[in-house]
């Protein structure tokens, strides 16, 4: 470490000396303080935020009433241990979600910490339910580094070295249009994939044993691939046909973010059961498990949970941000900025041949690099270069996909429309650089 350093890079090394090599660098940003759609590093420069946190502070950096709310809750208590004294946050927060994410006629709700076990009670739940043993999931999904996630996690890079995995996994294709549709028109894409998901109950797993289809709606580390509508009304066609429980992962996508409290209801198809993290605290750590009633009582007393599920202060954020949400109509707004995003994204990718995609819900887009006008060839040194030259101009951005060959947008929903323009001159200025 030398004087000559700026502060940002005398941190890093530090992290580099102390922190394990395993925990990622998706970009070199540093933080001192962030509001809104700014991050203020620790030599004292702005940065607009289009990594949201990976998709966590939907409704911006330290929105007021939420920061308000934490510090309340703060001074009352800070752990009991919802499993030990019950307290009304808690309560009030599944209240809240089954409010505004309906499963049936009767939601019932659990809390907890991270997506990641969010994922492993849903599984829980539907194997409970069902009394099956095995789970479907799909290539290019992710659902977490816990072993269950992992295990149904696609992408290999996540998992070097980490088995063995779970048993009774069993992975088929996501319906990609984009890249699998070849000379098919979407109906007759969408006809093929069911075929091979009706295929797989014969060739792959007996459906008798399956207890729960697991799907991102839009998958988020694999690329920002929405799932055909027509897809989704027959895999839940399929499940209903089978007695399998259909769980949403809605880590990522949820909160606003596609302009709705949870994609799934773009398509007007309801999951059995549904998880959630991220956005939903505000950058605190909670998540949630939704579902029919009937099916989350079928897990016995003590077979889901923790000690921190639900901490309070937590809970405090998180209705603290749905609150918010609703004051700023940011489901509206998540509308507004993507089709901004999209417009001028599209009308750019005329002059650069190496953006072969552009894709997404809301304001959750993602923007595909390839080679050679070939969905086959991923081009993923530009989309790295792209990444290193926003952040040295100001613009924080992280990459996504299997071979990470997408850019992957997540701005704030409070992000002015100037702040929004500068980010997409600064994004389209980088592209134009390096193509």
């Amino acid at each position: 470490m030398t004087e000559e350093q700026t502060k940002s890079q005398q941190l890093h090394d530090r992290r580099k000396n102390i922190v394990a090599n395993g925990v990622g660098v998706f970009n070199t940003a540093t933080v001192s303080k962030a509001k809104g759609a700014i991050i203020t590093d620790v030599d004292g420069k702005e940065h607009i935020d289009f990594a949201g946190g990976i998709g966590v502070v939907n409704a911006g950096h330290c929105p007021p009433p939420v920061v308000k709310a934490i510090q309340e809750q703060a001074e009352k208590y800070l752990h009991t241990s919802f499993n030990v004294v019950t307290y009304e946050p808690y309560i009030k927060l599944c209240e809240e979600l089954a409010e505004i994410l309906p499963h049936g006629d009767h939601t019932k709700a659990m809390l907890i910490s991270t997506g990641a076990e969010a994922v492993e009670n849903a599984i829980k739940i539907a194997r409970q339910a069902t009394k099956r043993p095995a789970v479907i999931c799909f290539t290019e999904a992710y659902h977490g580094r816990t072993l269950m996630g992992m295990s149904l996690t696609s992408k290999v890079n996540y998992k070097f070295f980490s088995g063995p995995f779970a048993p009774e996994v069993y992975r088929i294709p996501f319906p990609n249009f984009y890249k699998y549709h070849g000379t098919q028109n979407m109906d007759e894409f969408v006809e093929t994939e069911l075929n091979r998901l009706k295929d797989s109950a014969h060739s792959m797993v007996d459906i008798d044993s399956v207890a729960a289809i697991i799907v991102e709606p839009i998958q988020g580390e694999g690329g920002f691939n929405p799932i055909p509508q027509k897809y989704m009304e027959g895999l839940r066609s399929f499940c209903d046909q089978h007695g399998v429980m259909l769980i949403f992962d809605e880590i990522q996508s949820g909160f606003c973010r596609t302009g709705h409290w949870a994609s799934w209801q773009h398509y007007g198809v309801q999951p059995d059961i549904s998880t959630y993290a991220k956005s939903m605290g505000s950058g605190l750590p909670i998540a949630a498990v939704l579902g029919r009633g009937e099916i989350m009582d079928a897990a016995l007393p003590g077979t889901i949970g923790g000690t921190y599920i639900g901490s309070p202060v937590c809970c405090a954020a998180a209705l603290a941000t749905i609150q918010y949400m609703k004051d700023e109509n940011l489901n509206e707004r998540a509308v507004y900025i993507g089709k901004i995003i999209t417009e001028r994204l599209e009308k750019f990718r005329k002059e650069c041949p190496e953006i072969g995609d552009v894709r997404g819900l809301g304001a959750m887009i993602g923007i595909e690099f390839i080679k050679d006008n070939d969905p086959g060839k991923p081009h993923t040194d530009l989309c790295a270069s792209i990444v290193k030259g926003c952040a040295e101009e100001g613009l924080i951005l992280i990459s996504a996909g299997t071979f990470k060959n997408v850019l992957r947008i997540l701005c704030p929903l409070v992000i002015t429309e100037e702040q929004l323009n500068k980010a997409l001159d600064i994004l389209e200025n980088q592209i134009r650089k390096h193509t």
